[in-house]
Parts: structure tokens; sequence; C-alpha cells
């Protein structure tokens, strides 16, 4: 009899929405698979279902405690760039595979030196025959030291350590010892058990989320779980900035889809820190007035193409964004910005603005 007291309860209906409540009991605390096995198992594929697709979970504040949270979030992650201002800067390394490490090195200098703040490996780089782990790291950290000194800015690369859990912590110390300060994870492919690990390491290394695979189970409007609980799962977790879409650019997400995910990343958790909101997939320069009514300014804007593809090269890229940026921050259009800018000018044209 006392069994029932611990049983799940429906306690709201509101045609094809159905609110159930758990009692805190039946989850140990800070275990996110044990969490998930109950909220968001075996439901899925009961014969009687046809759709159900999770939408929200909300966390009591205990459970919430049991959990990291971000270590630096997006106050910290500004004291490392020191940019207080403005949307951060970034871009992927492109093309994404095939480039030997001193072309990765060299492109991701070009970037920085253009403007960029922040260079990231591709999702699908890890240690290739072309381009390895450890090679990767201290090429291109030597470039972001190069870049910073040219520049006076300071310079982040966000280095790919995905892998199987052992060896992406063992990844991830080698970046640290090697004077690097933030790292990405495929947080999806490498499982939450896995980032829950990495997070536990707490190193002192800012964890850049990255949401390859998340389609498969957030696309379907009638089934599967929402981005809204994939992005909250990785904020209690500890993610420090995490893609949640664009609207404006090549990825599925509506503007209320994307605003509820940078809601989940900023609101109030218990005292966890915020997670910096990443916007990338078909962006460039064009974009970006629409990118900051959006998200705000506290979003990092990450282009690849947008930036590789400009007709002058990267350097021209990386500038043509962050003169895109600083038009919108001074209330400048671009087309007005773009008739002393030359970068922005060509990137106008290009993407046909």
């Amino acid at each position: 009899e006392y069994v029932k007291t611990l049983a799940a309860k429906v306690f709201e209906i509101n045609g094809n929405l159905v609110k159930i409540a758990y009692p805190i009991e039946l989850f140990e605390e800070g275990n996110m698979p044990n969490i998930l096995s109950s909220v968001a198992g075996n439901i899925f594929g009961l014969r009687s279902l046809r759709n159900i697709k999770l939408l929200d979970i909300i966390f009591p504040e205990k459970l919430l405690k049991s959990f990291r949270g971000p270590k630096y979030g997006i106050a910290g992650i500004r004291e490392i760039l020191r940019i207080y201002d403005r949307p951060l800067v970034g871009t992927i390394i492109k093309p994404k595979l095939g480039l030997k490490t001193e072309d990765h090195a060299r492109v991701a200098y070009e970037a920085w030196v253009g403007g960029c703040d922040i260079v990231k490996d591709d999702e699908n780089l890890s240690s290739q025959c072309f381009n390895k782990f450890e090679d990767r790291v201290s090429k291109t950290l030597e470039s972001r030291d190069r870049a910073e000194e040219e520049t006076g800015e300071k310079k982040i690369y966000m280095i790919n350590v995905t892998a199987e859990t052992n060896e992406m912590i063992r990844r991830a110390e080698y970046v640290l010892s090697q004077g690097g300060e933030y790292i990405m994870v495929d947080l999806l492919t490498v499982g939450f058990a896995a980032l829950q690990s990495l997070r536990e390491a707490d190193m002192p290394l800012v964890i850049h989320g990255h949401r390859a695979g998340h389609a498969a189970v957030t696309k379907n409007p009638k089934h599967g779980v929402s981005m809204r609980v994939i992005a909250k799962l990785a904020r209690i977790i500890g993610v420090d900035q995490l893609h949640v879409g664009t609207v404006v650019g090549k990825m599925f997400e509506t503007r209320e889809e994307v605003k509820c995910n940078i809601e989940a990343l900023k609101m109030d958790m218990a005292g966890l820190k915020p997670c910096m909101p990443v916007a990338s997939g078909g962006l460039h320069p064009g974009l970006v007035p629409a990118l900051i009514d959006i998200f705000g300014k506290d979003f990092v804007i990450q282009a690849g193409g947008g930036i590789h593809g400009h007709r002058n090269g990267t350097i021209a890229g990386a500038r043509a964004m962050r003169q895109a940026v600083d038009a919108v921050m001074m209330g400048i259009s671009l087309k007005e910005y773009a008739k002393d800018h030359k970068e922005l000018a060509i990137a106008l044209e290009t993407w046909k603005i």
C-alpha cells in the first residue's frame, strides 16, 4: 500500500497536453541517467501511444542543487574574454574535415586576426590521421598566442575533445596542460553520463556544448524530446554555452522555439549560473541585425561559410562579421556602415542583402 504514495500522478490535462508530477523520492540526486530513465524512458515505446513528446521538465530545487551546473556561465565567459558589451564573434574551421594540422592552425589564425573572438573545431573533427589531436592543440594554440600578440585582444580556441569518456577527460586534461581555456563536446553523442563525468572532473575549462544529433529527437513536433529539455539538462549538468538554433539560419526551429531554448539557459534555476546561447548554422554578416533582435547581446554568433566564404578570404570575412556587430551595437544600418567598411560591403553584396 505504501508504494502507491510514490506513484506519478497526472495533475492536469488540457487537450493533448498532459502534466505529470513525480515524487522526488523516485530519483537519485546527482544522477541524470536515472532521472531520464524515468521521465523519458520506456513510455516512448508503448504500443498504445502513437505519438508522445516531452516538452519540458521542471526540476525541484533539491535535485537542481545536486548538480554542479555551469562553472563559468555568461558572466565568467565575458570575464575570460574581457568583452562585456556585445555578442561574441566566432567561427568554425572550414572545410570541416581534411585540413592538415598546419593549415587548420593557419585558418584559425586568419579568423582571429580578422576579428573573431572564438575559433571552434568542427563537431566531426577528433583525432584523424590527417589532423591528430595533440598536434592540433599545440599548433593552433600557438596561432592563438600569435593572434593575441598582434591584435591585443583575447582569443579563444574551442577544441573538440569528444571521445570515449576516459579518453575525453584525458584530452581535456591535455588541453589544460597546453594553456587552453575552452573545450567543446558533442554532448548528445557522448551521452549525458559522459558529459556529467567531464563536468565532475571540475577542470578550469569552459565547456562548449554542441548538439550534433539533436534533431533525431527534437525535430518531429509530435514525438520525441524538445530542445528546451535538452538545453535544461545540459545547463544543469554543467555546460557553459550551448547551440540553441538561429531562426534566421539554415536550422529548422521557429522563433518561438529558439526563444524558448534561450529562456531555458537563462531562467532562474536554484542559483545555477546562466548558460551562454550559441547561434550557428547558415549565418553571415547580413543576418546580424535579426540575430541580435532575437538573442540580445549575450550570445555567440558562430559562422562558418559566412566568414570563410567571403570572396577576399577568411580575414576579410571575420572583419565583415565584426563590422556588422559593431554597426548594430552603434545603431547604424548595415548598408550605411558598409559605405566606409569594404569587407562588410562585399559580404552584403555576396549574400544579397
